[in-house]
C-alpha cells in the first residue's frame, strides 16, 4: 500500500479480527452456509461456533465473519450441530430450547424444548431427518426436524449423557450414546430398545467413533484408554492405554492421506480388517494408534498448545479433534478457544510429520498492547491477557506463530529492525522479566531480571537499535543492551541492566526513546513526565501540567516535541529544551490512554476508554475524524512507520486494522462529482426525448439512470396513446437480463397500487409478448417476483370483474326507466329525457312542438284525483313525458303505477310490446342472476 503525501483526511476499517469462540460447542461444514455453494468441491469449509450466548458463522480461511452474528439464548450454548448439507444449524443452551436455524436467512425455523436440563451433545442423521440430543437429565431423544416432535425417548443412563453419535449407514437405524457413567449405549430406532450396554470405562466417555464399513465402534475417555468394539457381536476387541485424559478420538478413513504419508497400502489395510485411529488429550499432543497392534506409531515431539497457567488444571491441551472432509488434514480445538489445522507429509528418510499450516484465534481476551513486526510490517505482535505472545499475519489475520516463554501475563512490547536485518521483539511482563527475541527463529534469545515488580513499558532505540529501556511498577527504568554476539548464539542467555534509576513516586506507564538516541522520557501515575539523558539517566526536564497520571509518551520524528495523553482527558505537546506545553488538546470524554503521531509529525492519533479512536490536525487543533468500531477501551494503539497503517485494540477483544483512505476518498469525490454532472446531461437529453415524441429513446434513458417515476410516467402516457410502432417493444429489446430484473421490480412495485396497477399490467403485457418463456425463467429472483405479481394481479382482475357486473344491473335500471330506448331514438341520434330534447352528432337539436289528436282538438288531459293526491304529490322525478297520439280523449295515463284511468276508473294494463333488443337484455340479466 503506498503511502499517501500530505496530511490525512480520513482513515477506514478494511479488516478486523473479532472474538468468535468462547469454548464449548462447534460443528464444521462444507461449502458455504446455507447450502448455496453445494456441489462445489472447492468449496471453503466453515465453522459455526458458540460465542458466549451468541452462534457465530466464521470462514475457516481468514476467520471472516459469515453473515451477521444469531442471537440465541441469554445464557451459554451448550451443544451444536450441523445438518448434512450445512442448510440448518441446530443448538441448545440451559434454558432446555432446542432451536433450528436456517443458515441462509438467520431466521429460527423452528424451536421447542425436550429435556429437564441443559442439553449437551447433539448429531444430525445423514438423511437430515432426524436429530438426537443427549441431555443433563439422562435422557437420549430423537426429534423429527421437519415436525419438531419427539419420536423416540430413551432411558438407561445413570449419569449425564455426553456424546452421542448415529450410524453412518442411513439404513442402519443405530444410536449410540455414552455417559459419566462410564458405559455406552446402542439404541435401536426400529424397536426402540436398548439393544446393547457396552461397560468398559471407569470415567466419563468423552469421544465416539466409527470404522468406514460400521463394523468397529471406538470409544475413548477420561480414564486414559481408547477401547475398540466389535459391533457385529457388541463385544471388546482391543483397550488401547493412553496414559493421557482422551478427548477426541477419530478413526483414519482407508482413503485417507495420513495412511499414504504413513505408508500404508490401502490393500493391506483391508486384509486387516482394522485400521488407524489418532487421538488428541490432555498433553496436547497428536497420536496415531494401530488398532491390531495397540501401538502409537507417530506422536508429536513438542505440543502446539500454550498452556495457560491460570488453573493450569482444566485450562491444558486439546479439547476435540476433527478429521476434516476432502482430506484436507486435521483440525483440533484447544481449551484456550484455538483452531489448529494440521497437515501431514512424508519426509525424505520416509517418516511421518505433522505440520501446523494454520491458527484461528477464537477469543484474545483484553489486548494490551500490538505493534507491527518486519521491515514490509506484514506482521503484527499482540499482546493479549496471556503469557504468550501472539504473532498475526496481516494478510490474512491468522496467527502465524506464538512466543511463549514468560511466566505471568505480558503486559508490554515493542519491535525494531537491528543493524545487522534481524527483526527484533522485547516483552515485559508481570513475572518482573523482560525477554528479547528473534523472529527468524522464533525463539527468545535473552532474559533480563532485574525489577522487582511488574514491567509496565518497553521502548527500544531509535536510531542505533542496539539497547532498550524498561519501566516498571517499582518506579524505576532500566537500559538493557546486548550485541550482535548475542543475536547469533544459540539459546537464551541472561542480559544485563547498563543503567538504572528511580525515576517516579508512582508506576511508570509509558516510555519513549528521541530519534537520535539522546533522550527517553517517561509518563507516570504521579502526573509528570519526565526526560532523561541517555545512555546514563540524567534527568534533563520535567514536564508538569496533568491533573491525572499520564498513560502514554512519545517524541516527534521531527520536532524535538514530545506528545502526552493523560487520564485527565486531555493530551498535550511540549517543547523538549524548555519544558513548556505549547499545545492542549481536548475532545476525548474519558481518559487519553494512547497517543501517536502522524504525517511526519504534522498530525497524531489517539484512543481512549471512551472507544473512539481520532485523527487530529496539529496545527489547526482540529480534530478532523473520529471513529467508533470498539466497545470498550481501546489499550492498544500501533502505528505502521512505511505505510502509517493503524492497528486498535481493546478490553472488547476486536482486533481492528485501519488504512488511509484519503486518495481514495478524492477518487470517490471526484468520480461522483463527474457522474453527478453526466446524469444531468442524460437527464437533458431524456426531456428532449419526450419533447420529440421518441418514446423509445425516452424510456432507455430513464431506465438508466434508474428514475422510476419518469418511466411510470412515459408508461402512462402511451397507455392513453394507440401507437402502431409500440416504442414499448422496441426499449425492451435492448435491455439486458439484468435490466429487465429491475424492470420486474418495478412492475411489482406498480402493481401494489390500484392508482397505477393499469400501467403495471399494460407493460407487463408487453414484456411477456417480447420475451420467450425460457428467457424469462432464467431471470434470477424471478421466482419471488411472480410471487408478487400474482396475487395483486387476481386482485385487480377481480376487481374488474366486479365492475362489469355492476354495469348490467345499471342497463337493466335505466331500460326499466324507458331511459335507453332503443325503438324510439334512432340511430345516430340520442334523446336527453330530461331536457326533452334531441342530440344528433354531437349537436343539441330544437324541440319541436307537441301536436295534439286529432279527434279531440284543444282538449286538455287532465289525470284523475286519485292519480293527483296519492302520486302526483310523492315526487315530481316519476313523471314521465307523455304522448298525446297513445292515450285517448278521456283516458289518462298513470306513469307511476303503468296503468290506465278513465273516468275515474283503474282499467286493466295492456301487456307493452317489447323490442327484440330490450328481450336479450332480459334474457342477459335473468342468466346473470341464475348464475349468482
Amino acid at each position: 500500500m503506498a503511502l499517501s503525501q500530505g496530511p490525512k483526511k480520513n482513515y477506514r476499517c478494511d479488516r478486523s479480527l473479532q472474538q468468535f469462540y468462547t469454548g464449548g460447542p462447534f460443528a464444521v461444514g462444507s461449502g458455504a452456509p446455507g447450502g448455496e455453494g453445494e456441489g462445489d468441491a472447492e468449496a471453503e469449509a466453515f465453522l459455526a461456533c458458540a460465542c458466549g450466548s451468541e452462534l457465530r458463522v466464521v470462514s475457516a480461511a481468514d476467520t471472516s465473519a459469515i453473515g451477521e452474528p444469531i442471537d440465541g439464548d441469554s445464557e451459554a450454548v451448550t451443544a451444536l450441530a450441523l445438518s448434512p448439507d450445512s442448510r440448518l444449524l441446530f443448538a441448545a443452551g440451559h434454558s432446555r430450547l432446542i432451536r433450528a436455524w436456517d443458515l441462509a436467512t438467520r431466521t429460527c425455523i423452528r424451536s421447542w424444548k425436550g429435556h429437564d436440563g441443559p442439553v449437551m451433545a447433539m448429531a444430525c442423521h445423514a438423511s437430515g431427518g432426524l436429530l438426537a440430543t443427549a441431555g443433563a437429565d439422562k435422557k437420549v431423544c430423537v426429534w423429527d426436524v421437519d415436525g419438531g416432535f419427539c419420536t423416540h425417548f430413551f432411558r438407561g443412563h445413570t449419569g449425564v449423557v455426553t456424546t452421542i453419535m448415529f450410524h453412518k449407514d442411513p439404513k442402519r437405524l443405530l444410536l449410540f450414546s455414552g455417559s459419566d457413567d462410564g458405559d455406552v449405549r446402542v439404541w435401536s430406532l426400529e424397536s426402540k430398545k436398548c439393544i446393547a450396554v457396552l461397560k468398559a470405562h471407569l470415567s466419563t466417555v468423552t469421544s465416539l467413533a466409527l470404522s468406514e464399513d460400521g463394523q468397529t465402534l471406538l470409544s475413548a475417555g477420561r480414564d486414559k484408554v481408547v477401547t475398540v468394539w466389535d459391533l457385529r457381536k457388541y463385544s471388546s476387541k482391543k483397550t488401547i492405554t493412553a496414559y493421557e485424559m482422551i478427548e477426541g478420538v477419530s478413526f483414519i478413513g482407508p482413503g485417507s492421506g495420513f495412511l499414504a504419508c504413513l505408508g500404508v497400502e490401502p490393500a493391506n489395510l483391508k486384509e486387516k480388517a482394522n485400521g488407524y485411529c489418532l487421538t488428541v488429550g490432555e498433553r496436547g499432543v497428536v497420536r496415531i494408534w494401530c488398532l491390531e497392534s495397540a501401538v502409537c506409531v507417530f506422536e508429536q515431539k513438542s505440543s502446539d498448545v500454550t498452556i495457560n497457567s491460570e488453573n493450569e488444571e482444566s485450562r491444558r491441551g486439546f479439547t476435540a479433534t476433527v478429521m476434516l472432509p476432502d482430506d484436507r488434514g486435521l483440525l483440533c480445538v484447544t481449551a484456550d478457544q484455538e483452531f489448529l489445522f494440521y497437515s501431514c507429509t512424508r519426509t525424505d528418510e520416509g517418516t511421518f510429520q505433522l505440520n501446523l499450516y494454520k491458527r484461528l484465534i477464537g477469543y484474545n481476551d483484553e489486548i494490551l498492547d500490538l505493534k507491527f513486526v518486519g521491515e514490509e510490517e506484514q506482521y503484527l505482535a499482540v499482546a493479549t491477557n496471556l503469557e504468550q505472545v501472539r504473532v498475526y499475519d496481516v494478510a490474512s489475520m491468522s496467527c502465524s506463530y506464538v512466543l511463549a516463554g514468560h511466566t505471568e501475563i505480558v503486559v508490554c512490547l515493542d519491535t525494531c529492525v537491528s543493524a545487522s536485518g534481524k527483526t527484533l521483539v522485547v516483552t515485559g511482563s508481570k513475572d518482573n522479566t523482560v525477554k528479547l527475541w528473534d523472529m527468524e527463529k522464533r525463539s527468545c534469545i535473552g532474559t533480563g531480571k532485574g525489577h522487582l515488580g511488574a514491567i509496565g513499558c518497553v521502548a527500544f532505540s531509535k536510531k542505533l537499535k542496539n539497547f532498550f529501556v524498561s519501566g516498571s511498577s517499582d518506579r524505576t527504568i532500566k537500559v538493557w543492551t546486548w550485541d550482535d554476539a548475542l543475536i547469533d548464539a544459540n539459546g537464551e542467555v541472561p542480559l544485563k541492566a547498563k543503567a538504572g534509576v528511580a525515576a517516579h513516586d508512582k508506576d511508570i506507564n509509558s516510555l519513549s526513546v528521541s530519534p537520535d538516541d539522546g533522550l527517553v522520557c517517561s509518563g507516570s501515575e504521579d502526573r509528570m513526565a519526565c526526560i532523561w539523558k541517555l545512555p546514563n539517566l540524567v534527568s534533563s526536564v520535567v514536564l508538569k501540567g496533568h491533573k491525572r497520571g499520564i498513560w502514554s509518551v512519545e517524541f516527534s520524528p521531527v520536532e524535538r516535541c514530545v506528545i502526552t495523553s493523560s487520564g485527565d482527558r486531555t493530551i498535550k505537546i511540549w517543547h523538549v529544551p524548555d519544558g513548556s506545553c505549547l499545545k492542549t488538546f481536548e475532545g476525548h470524554t474519558s481518559s487519553v490512554l494512547r497517543a501517536s503521531f502522524l504525517s511526519r509529525g504534522t498530525q497524531f492519533v489517539s484512543c481512549g476508554s471512551d472507544g473512539l479512536v481520532k485523527l487530529w490536525t496539529i496545527k489547526t487543533n482540529e480534530c478532523i475524524a473520529t471513529y467508533d468500531k470498539h466497545d470498550g477501551k481501546v489499550w492498544a494503539l500501533a502505528v505502521g512507520r512505511k505505510t502509517e497503517m493503524l492497528a486498535t485494540g481493546g478490553t472488547d477483544s476486536d482486533l481492528n486494522l485501519w488504512h488511509d483512505c484519503t486518495l481514495e476518498d478524492k477518487q470517490e469525490d471526484f468520480l461522483k462529482k463527474a457522474s453527478a454532472e453526466e446524469e444531468v446531461l442524460r437527464g437533458q437529453e431524456l426531456e428532449n426525448a419526450v419533447s420529440d415524441s421518441d418514446y423509445t429513446k425516452a424510456i432507455q434513458l430513464a431506465f438508466e439512470l434508474r428514475r422510476p417515476r419518469r418511466l411510470l410516467e412515459l408508461f402512462s402516457q402511451l397507455c392513453r396513446k394507440a401507437d402502431p410502432e409500440d416504442p414499448i417493444e422496441k426499449a425492451l429489446h435492448g435491455l439486458p437480463k439484468e435490466g429487465l430484473r429491475v424492470l420486474l421490480e418495478y412492475i411489482r412495485e406498480w402493481n401494489t397500487k390500484p392508482k397505477f396497477c393499469h400501467v403495471a399490467q399494460f407493460v407487463l403485457f408487453r414484456v411477456l409478448r417480447s420475451f420467450p418463456p425460457t428467457d424469462i425463467v432464467e431471470i434470477k429472483g424471478i421466482s419471488e417476483l411472480l410471487e408478487g405479481l400474482i396475487p395483486y394481479s387476481q386482485r385487480h382482475f377481480s376487481r374488474v370483474d366486479r365492475l362489469v357486473r355492476s354495469t348490467f344491473l345499471l342497463d337493466y335500471t335505466l331500460t326499466r326507466m324507458s331511459v335507453v330506448d332503443p325503438d324510439v331514438v334512432d340511430a345516430g341520434t340520442t334523446r336527453d329525457v330530461t331536457n326533452d330534447s334531441s342530440v344528433e352528432n354531437g349537436e343539441i337539436l330544437p324541440e319541436e312542438p307537441a301536436q295534439e289528436s286529432p279527434e279531440k282538438p284543444g282538449k286538455k288531459i287532465k289525470s284523475s284525483k286519485k292519480g293527483s293526491n296519492k302520486k302526483g304529490k310523492a315526487s315530481s322525478s316519476n313523471v314521465v313525458s307523455v304522448d298525446p297520439d297513445v292515450v285517448d280523449a278521456g283516458t289518462t295515463r298513470d306513469v307511476t303505477n303503468e296503468s290506465s284511468v278513465e273516468n275515474g276508473e283503474i282499467l286493466p294494463e295492456e301487456p307493452a310490446q317489447e323490442s327484440p333488443e330490450k328481450l336479450g337484455k332480459k334474457r342477459k340479466i335473468k342468466q346473470i342472476k341464475q348464475e349468482r
